[in-house]
């Protein structure tokens, strides 16, 4: 494979982590920087990562402290001792989705979960249909909070192989 066609590859899924991020409540610049930061060779400082993404040096300093922060990237000490902090990548991309994004979700199905708890507290007593369907919606919340702290136990494959054994 040439270097143009595994350059035009990277950038494809770099691209896609750029999408992924907004999905997730982040900007495309953290898509960007945990993307270039995921392919790297070696952890990389603010200015190669300013210089490998374009943005400016405070978007990039913001951005490795968030995604510091959320366990998508690593500080890295430099080589000899130096100052210079340096990032990389967390690659276990499992580990990503059952930590981090498990986080936003969680939080997600107990927003919701409080607003239905809600929404049933203030129903007039003689309000059976409506009582019945919030308690099937709060109930089918309340499995979500299972699966998913049961699912952010596991790897990945200890997962798949509960399910394969599971169904048969």
């Amino acid at each position: 494979m040439s270097e143009d066609a595994r350059a035009a590859a990277r950038e494809r899924v770099i691209e896609s982590m750029e999408q992924s991020a907004e999905v997730y409540g982040l900007s495309r610049s953290a898509g960007r920087v945990y993307g270039v930061l995921y392919f790297a060779a070696d952890p990389r400082s603010i200015p190669e990562l300013v210089e490998e993404t374009g943005y400016a040096k405070s978007t990039v300093s913001n951005v490795t402290r968030t995604l510091t922060r959320l366990g998508l990237v690593h500080r890295r000490s430099s080589e000899g001792g130096g100052r210079r902090v340096r990032f990389e990548a967390e690659p276990d991309v499992w580990f990503i989705l059952q930590d981090v994004f498990g986080q936003y979700i969680r939080r997600e199905l107990q927003t919701t979960l409080r607003a239905v708890e809600r929404a049933e507290a203030q129903l007039p007593e003689g309000d059976s249909r409506e009582r019945e369907r919030i308690r099937q919606l709060e109930s089918t919340y309340e499995d979500l909070q299972e699966i998913v702290q049961l699912a952010s136990g596991y790897s990945a494959a200890e997962l798949r192989e509960a399910l394969e054994s599971y169904d048969g």
